[in-house]
């Protein structure tokens, strides 16, 4: 961290400072994120409501706090799903090779090929309507990160290709170590780069889908409240033009993928430096 470019920490620290105000919603939240107060709709920031009320008279403040909830989780779940996901495809193509590893990569190459947010809303719609909010937010973590492991996968593969060329394996292997104990004892460290590095650049985009299907009315429906909901009155010219503080849930979108950028930035480069 002390080497990095003042902007980049202080993306990383707005970002860890978010992920811990979202933690503590329950303490910092200074109203119940579902309360409506009829006669404090669309109210501007003020002591009582600092950051204004929405429509309905509710708390942004407390919205976005507990908002942040599902739509962190659901990142975070997709991204550990697609990098399991493609951990495991990407160690067995890279080293055992020959046919699964031609038959991995040929569907890790479909999988990139696929438009993402269509495939979304196409199995989103098959979906029940009645799931409660964090059975809906498992799902659509569930659908999003089976659909992002390919990249993970592919660099993955590459990284064992390498490690396992490397003379202290072939000495291993001589001596009668077991797939498994290569595996795990001289290939896996080798990809904990790429897992952090992959991590960092995954989780603001399966963060941001889950944000677009909830926006859109696919995802996490009312009264349960998401960044993705949190955004929907947007959708309406007069809102926007009015209500100046009805934008702001955007402001956290913007500051969870400008601090997770500049964390994949900095972890790029210490992986560069460690290889170099």
């Amino acid at each position: 961290m002390k080497s990095l470019p003042l902007l980049q920490k202080l993306a990383i620290a707005v970002l860890i400072c978010l992920h811990l105000a979202v933690l503590g919603a329950r303490f910092l939240a200074p109203y119940d994120p579902t309360e409506q107060n009829r006669a404090s709709t669309l109210t501007a920031p003020s002591r009582i409501f600092p950051l204004g009320t929405d429509e309905f008279g509710r708390d942004q403040l407390s919205r976005m706090l507990w908002g942040g909830q599902i739509s962190l989780a659901t990142g975070w779940i997709a991204t550990l799903l697609a990098l399991g996901i493609g951990l495991t495809l990407g160690v067995a193509a890279g080293f055992w090779g020959g046919w699964s590893d031609a038959l991995l990569m040929r569907g890790a190459e479909l999988f990139l090929a696929l438009p993402w947010l269509y495939l979304l809303l196409a199995v989103r719609a098959f979906l029940p309507l009645s799931l409660s909010p964090w059975a809906m937010a498992l799902m659509i973590a569930a659908i999003i990160g089976t659909v992002g492991w390919a990249r993970p996968a592919r660099l993955i593969r590459g990284v064992v290709l390498s490690a396992k060329e490397r003379e202290f394996v072939y000495a291993a292997r001589g001596f009668g170590a077991s797939p498994w104990r290569l595996i795990t004892k001289h290939c896996l460290p080798e990809t904990y780069g790429v897992l952090l590095t992959q991590a960092a650049l995954l989780l603001p985009q399966f963060i941001l889908a889950e944000v677009t299907l909830s926006f859109l009315g696919f995802g996490v429906a009312e009264p349960a409240v998401s960044w993705g909901n949190l955004l929907q009155p947007l959708r309406q010219i007069s809102i926007i033009g009015g209500y100046w503080w009805m934008t702001l849930p955007v402001l956290l979108v913007v500051a969870v993928a400008w601090g997770f950028s500049a964390l994949e930035d900095a972890l790029a480069s210490s992986n560069r430096a460690n290889s170099g």
